[in-house]
């Protein structure tokens, strides 16, 4: 997970404030963790790619940069939303979730285990 599906459960009353506050924090603390780490065992790949700081790449600008990350943030946001939802059944899905650790990840297998934790209170 990460702050912005966090602010999308906010929004939809799925987390309390104080809870999505505490996500917020311990995600931001887990990301500067796992930079620190990275940094530590990984410095000459940390400073090749230049920490992993994302940048708008030459030909595009800010504005379509910016308009990515929306469109993808709300796509992310919108599957886990899918996922969670108490009233789908999984015979209605239209997107196959796999959930088989051998297998590649993608977006929709590895999202619904980690989101479920969440919205158990």
């Amino acid at each position: 997970m990460n702050p912005a599906v966090t602010l999308g459960l906010l929004l939809g009353r799925k987390v309390t404030l104080l809870r999505a506050l505490l996500y917020m924090v311990s995600q931001c603390l887990g990301a500067i963790c796992g930079a620190g780490l990275v940094k530590a065992f990984q410095v000459s790949s940390f400073d090749r790619l230049g920490g992993g700081v994302n940048f708008v790449h030459p030909g595009y600008s800010i504005g379509s940069g910016l308009g990515a990350e929306i469109l993808g943030t709300f796509f992310l946001v919108f599957t886990v939303f899918s996922a969670t939802d108490p009233k789908r059944n999984a015979r209605d899905s239209h997107i196959p979730v796999n959930t088989h650790s051998h297998s590649l990840p993608s977006l929709p297998s590895f999202l619904p285990a980690q989101c479920t934790s969440v919205l158990t209170k």
